[in-house]
Parts: C-alpha cells; sequence; structure tokens
C-alpha cells in the first residue's frame, strides 16, 4: 500500500498502479494523455477539450463545479485527480468518502511542478514526469528577462470586470511572461472599474479567452474608454494551464511579447 498527501494536505492510500483514472481538470487531462495513460484514464469533464479525441471518446463526467456523481460511480475509480480552486469542495469531500481523490492547489510554477511530479509517482510515469519538468523548465530558462515590465491588468470575466490578484496562478505566469501584474496586491480574482484601469496607469490590458471568451469586439468597446492603453486579446490555456500545456507557454509568451511593443 502506498500513500500520497496530495497539495490540500490529505493523504490517500493506492494498493496498486491505478487502471481507471477520472480527472476532474482541463489541465491535468492533458498531463495525463502526455504521460502516457490513455488506457488508464476512464472518466474526464465536459471542458477536458486537450486532447480532442479524450474529448470525443472518453466519458464525460459533467462539468468542473456539476459533477455527475451517479456517472462517477458508475465508472468505479481507482483514482480521481481534482484542483481545490476549480472544484467544489463539497463534492470532492463527498467522492473521497468512497473513492482515493487527489487534489492539487497550483498558485506558482514550483506548485505546478510539485503536481506533475506526484501526479507521475501515483500513475507509475515517474520518469515521463521528470522529463516534461525539466523540458518546462528548460523553456522557461530561455525567456528573456523585461528591464521595464509594462504596468498590466489580465481581465477574465465580463459585467463585473475581473481580474487576477497575486495570489493566483496566472499571476504567477504574468510576472514569468515579464508583466507588472497592476493588481497584484489583491487576492485571487477582484472585480474592478475602467475607472481603476484609468487610475492605475494601465498600459496594458490583456482580454483572456477563458473563461469569459473575449474576442476583437470587446477590444473595439473597450478602446475608446481606454484610449492610452494597449489592448490584447490573450490565450488563456497558456496564463492559466498548469499541466503539460506549460510546454507552449514561454514560447507564446515571447510572441505577445513581440505583439505589444
Amino acid at each position: 500500500m502506498l500513500s500520497f498527501t496530495d497539495q490540500t494536505g490529505r493523504t490517500i492510500q493506492l494498493a496498486q498502479k491505478p487502471k481507471r483514472i477520472i480527472s476532474l481538470v482541463p489541465s491535468q487531462t492533458e498531463l495525463l494523455f502526455d504521460l502516457g495513460l490513455n488506457e488508464a484514464v476512464v472518466g474526464i469533464t465536459k471542458f477536458c477539450v486537450h486532447p480532442q479525441q479524450w474529448f470525443h471518446n472518453k466519458t464525460r463526467v459533467g462539468g468542473t463545479k456539476q459533477l455527475k456523481m451517479d456517472v462517477i460511480r458508475q465508472l468505479q475509480p481507482d483514482l480521481i485527480i481534482a484542483n481545490k480552486e476549480e472544484n467544489i469542495k463539497e463534492q470532492v469531500e463527498e467522492l473521497a468518502a468512497d473513492f482515493p481523490i487527489w487534489t492539487s492547489d497550483v498558485c506558482c510554477l514550483d506548485d505546478a511542478y510539485e503536481m506533475i511530479t506526484q501526479v507521475g509517482a501515483m500513475t507509475g510515469k515517474e520518469r515521463n514526469a521528470l522529463l516534461l519538468i525539466h523540458n518546462i523548465q528548460n523553456k522557461f530558462l530561455l525567456l528573456p528577462a523585461t528591464s521595464s515590465p509594462l504596468r498590466t491588468a489580465y481581465l477574465v470575466w465580463q459585467n463585473p470586470y475581473m481580474t487576477v490578484g497575486g495570489d493566483t496562478f496566472i499571476h504567477s505566469m504574468l510576472t514569468a511572461a515579464g508583466f507588472d501584474n497592476l493588481f497584484a496586491h489583491k487576492s485571487r480574482y477582484p472585480e474592478l472599474t475602467i475607472d481603476d484601469l484609468r487610475s492605475g496607469n494601465c498600459q496594458v490590458l490583456l482580454l483572456s479567452s477563458e473563461p469569459f471568451p473575449f474576442r476583437q469586439k470587446h477590444i473595439e468597446e473597450m478602446r475608446p474608454l481606454l484610449p492610452d492603453t494597449k489592448i490584447v486579446l490573450a490565450d488563456g490555456e497558456m496564463f492559466s494551464w498548469y499541466g503539460s500545456r506549460l510546454t507552449e507557454a514561454p514560447g507564446y509568451f515571447m510572441k505577445l511579447r513581440e505583439q505589444i511593443k
């Protein structure tokens, strides 16, 4: 019997390498695929769009915050992988009474590396996990530092506008990408107004593709209100997915910085 303590402090016991895994988090679903666990994963959420073949072929167990408990029970998983922020605590606790459920809590790159390491250890893919981490670390090392980071706000929602505080994974990605988060002094996902952006001398406004799907029309709507701010669409997966998608993030950040110059 092997013991694993998740990133919330809960310890689970696994009698053997899991053969029926359910992932409740899109970025961790993609990680399981890239670790080589195609046969072992039996359930994913409706938001687990990567890889496409899993999205079309794996059993869907509801949304990240609206799980179908009956479907999960029917699948009889021997490991469920969840996330503190993306899943509902009460649903996780209900499942934990009957199944081993390992929950991540990722606020920075080091947390992401720990999560990848632990998932690799639980699933018998330690070597694949270490190689993936090494690849991600090398790519972030190649990301040039910026001497004067631009004052930046990153919007995740509209009506009301919501941004990211300094205790979020997106904040850590903004910092790694060379941006100065205008709302780093806030926590979680605070609401803001156009006046807050003006008074904060916001130089760059990044409109994320998720969870709210900002589009070009939103740039056109905001441009007259913020004539001195560079407004750009941002790929939300690159800023908020903390699994194997991190291999693509540094290259994307470099292109984004070139676009903003």
